[in-house]
């Protein structure tokens, strides 16, 4: 199944690339099917829209406005509605992006809190442990992001607004055909045993402020070969509009290296933690805070995203960081259908770890029957979810990159192994 995603997806690609246009003045129209394949989440199908107005041309490829439209589906039942708007030019000197996203996910992973000390059961097949460490989730989105800059100096500002709601629940057995597992799943034994409270059991809203700085100095965007991406954010659930009133803060930090013609070393650190006492709701829990929003969600530890090849959202703490480096090269370039190709491959290694664990009430007075039955051990501090792979690039006239990724997963109790085609470079 994954070979036949892939050499699909590969396809596809090709031939849209080889049939595209150059749109350079004016409105321009492009719609594709949405095929990607991620090990997480299976293949993917649907379809994009992307509308653009490039007005006069003479800033091309950089358009005026931009309007994403997608709707699609991956195979292990969870589904992107999402419409994006993004531009520089609505308000002068400040770049303008709003999203309108509805995330719907029939088996979305839930593997505990704090990483190792949830363990990962090896007693039952892979089918009833995809079962055993789901929920469901339907997740509605509003946002909107701002940003600017400081003069010339690659200094800039970041702001924004976005609204959540959470709708959540054990899986839907009779839909999805499935027999009920004995004992429950992880989730239904964590609000069984008042691990997950009962208020905050069934999701809820957040409505979020942020604000940050950023430094940006990098050559490029498709493929850095130079410069510095930095990002320092805060993002706040003020009690006046949120009932678990909670802040969070973000330090995402990245860094490139030319070290020949088409030869590059990047890495990205990112730590995020959350401010002060306040209580964070467990399924607000894996967002990860950015300035910019590539794609339909940001969320982990674990996955395409952030440690390719270990599971997602194995890795979930109150505090994280973490860390991927890769090694770019293009080594081969050339020309077909009056378009430029290169092909590039990436050596990566990613790796993570929980800095401050989530608060698991009254698992000291717990029985060993109970931690039994919640698969819970002790919380080791320092413990590290790593993983490395290979990846192949196909970029198309430089800013067009069809990205495939495999990681593995160091430690078994991660999962073994993970691939990802999708777009562009990680970071």
């Amino acid at each position: 199944m994954k070979t036949k995603a892939l050499i699909l997806s590969l396809f596809l690609a090709l031939t849209m690339l080889a049939t595209s246009q150059k749109v350079k003045t004016g409105f321009g129209f492009g719609a594709i099917p949405a095929v990607s394949f991620d090990s997480d989440l299976g293949v993917q199908y649907g379809a994009v829209v992307n509308l653009y107005d490039y007005g006069d041309g003479k800033d091309f490829p950089k358009y005026n406005h931009s309007l994403y439209l997608e709707w699609s589906r991956y195979s292990k039942g969870t589904g992107i509605n999402r419409m994006m708007y993004d531009s520089e030019k609505l308000i002068k000197g400040i770049r303008t992006t709003l999203d309108l996203t509805y995330l719907t996910d029939q088996m979305l992973d839930f593997y505990g809190f704090n990483g190792y000390q949830s363990k990962l059961r090896e007693d039952i097949d892979a089918s009833l442990r995809k079962q055993f460490y789901s929920h469901e989730r339907n997740m509605f989105r509003l946002k909107a992001d701002f940003q600017g800059n400081l003069g010339k100096s690659g200094f800039g500002w970041v702001a924004g607004y976005c609204f959540y709601n959470f709708d959540i629940d054990s899986i839907n057995i009779a839909k999805l055909e499935k027999m009920p597992l004995a004992g429950g799943s992880l989730y239904q034994r964590y609000v069984k045993h008042g691990v997950i409270d009962a208020d905050e059991a069934n999701g809820g809203s957040i409505n979020y402020l942020k604000l940050g700085l950023k430094y940006d100095t990098r050559d490029e965007r498709a493929f850095p070969s130079k410069g510095i991406w930095t990002e320092a954010v805060i993002q706040t659930a003020p009690g006046l509009i949120n009932e678990m009133p909670h802040t969070k803060f973000a330090f995402i930090h990245r860094q490139y290296f030319s070290l020949m013609k088409d030869m590059a070393l990047a890495y990205r650190i990112n730590y995020q933690t959350t401010v002060g006492k306040s209580k964070v709701p467990y399924y607000a829990q894996p967002l990860l805070i950015t300035s910019f929003l590539t794609a339909s969600s940001n969320q982990g530890l674990g996955g395409g995203r952030t440690l390719r090849g270990v599971l997602r959202n194995r890795v979930v703490g109150d505090a994280v960081a973490f860390g991927n480096f890769e090694f770019r090269y293009k080594f081969l370039r050339f020309e077909a259908f009056k378009q430029s190709f290169y092909l590039g491959t990436n050596v990566f290694f990613d790796t993570g770890v929980i800095l401050n664990p989530i608060e698991i009430e009254g698992f000291d007075t717990m029985t060993k029957a109970v931690k039994d039955d919640l698969l819970l051990g002790e919380y080791e501090a320092g413990k590290f979810h790593s993983s490395a792979g290979l990846g192949l690039k196909i970029g198309w006239n430089e800013n067009f990159i069809i990205s495939v990724d495999h990681g593995r997963a160091f430690n078994k109790q991660d999962g073994k192994a993970g691939t990802y085609i999708a777009l562009n470079y990680l970071f």
